[in-house]
């Protein structure tokens, strides 16, 4: 076994590590926070545990949907550390050597291009969507599950763009330079939370799925020679928090411009070109 041989085998753990850690300690601390929860409310008599009460139980509905608008600083470590090491890898020359390293183990095989992250991008922000229609309820209805998706991928969508100006940096197939951070990755890992965070109540799985999509579509981005893999890293970060800071910021909106009088002025609705898609979204003052 040569050297190099050795450093693709390197590479791939060390992805497949990322992916490992973040759901556990996603899964982890979901439980934590449930459970504490949960003892909260019955001390308080909120809640009576019955004989056949069950840790997702939505008689706590509305006091889950606050709970998770609250802003709490631990929900920064993750993301701001995955932002932080993308950033490092667009100056650091160690890093840039990784990531060819990286790139070129991943590219040595690849008789050609697998296009399929151009659509498993979304697939997360459009399960919460599909589930609902199956009559599998998330945390919000359609309408506030849509002003956080809004809010969440226009959050996203500005840090992305933003970045990929000031940064400049060019993708591995050298085809311009707008390869930090990777806006694929970006969009499906903001899905990926935003899957996690309405299902987790009902399911973890649900929200594990997800992120193995997520993943999937971030290895696909560097498969096809589109990101570095700090682009991808980077990208995720983005997505994550995005979505995190969108329900922060939910009850906001929602009393300001979706309040009685103002909703008839607000619409929103899904488009899609060749090049792009997203959701559109009209305010009347």
């Amino acid at each position: 076994m040569d050297v190099s041989f050795n450093k693709v085998i390197y590479n791939k753990y060390t992805f497949v590590m990322f992916v490992v850690f973040f759901v556990a300690s996603q899964a982890f601390s979901q439980s934590t926070d449930t459970l504490r929860l949960k003892e909260n409310l019955v001390a308080d008599g909120i809640h009576k545990p019955s004989q056949n009460d069950t840790l997702y139980n939505f008689e706590c509905q509305d006091f889950y949907k606050k709970d998770c608008c609250k802003f709490q600083i631990k929900s920064l470590i993750f993301p701001v550390t995955l932002i932080s090491a993308g950033l490092v890898g667009v100056h650091s020359d160690w890093m840039e050597s990784e990531n060819h390293n990286i790139s070129s183990g991943l590219t040595k095989r690849v008789k050609k291009d697998i296009t399929i992250d151009n659509y498993t991008q979304y697939a997360p922000m459009l399960a919460v969507y599909g589930l609902n229609l199956v009559d599998i309820k998330g945390r919000h209805d359609f309408e506030d599950r849509t002003i956080i998706l809004a809010t969440s991928y226009m959050i996203m969508g500005i840090t992305v763009n933003s970045l990929k100006r000031i940064t400049k940096e060019e993708r591995p197939d050298g085809s311009d330079n707008k390869s930090f951070p990777s806006g694929h990755t970006a969009t499906a890992f903001m899905g990926a939370q935003f899957l996690w965070d309405e299902y987790k109540d009902v399911s973890p799985w649900i929200g594990v799925a997800g992120y193995v999509v997520a993943s999937g579509t971030g290895f696909l981005r560097m498969y096809n020679k589109k990101h570095w893999f700090t682009d991808v890293v980077g990208g995720a970060g983005i997505g994550i928090l995005s979505t995190k800071a969108a329900y922060w910021l939910y009850p906001t909106i929602k009393n300001k411009f979706f309040s009685g009088k103002h909703t008839k002025n607000i619409m929103a609705f899904p488009y899609y070109d060749t090049k792009s898609a997203g959701i559109c979204c009209t305010i009347n003052f």
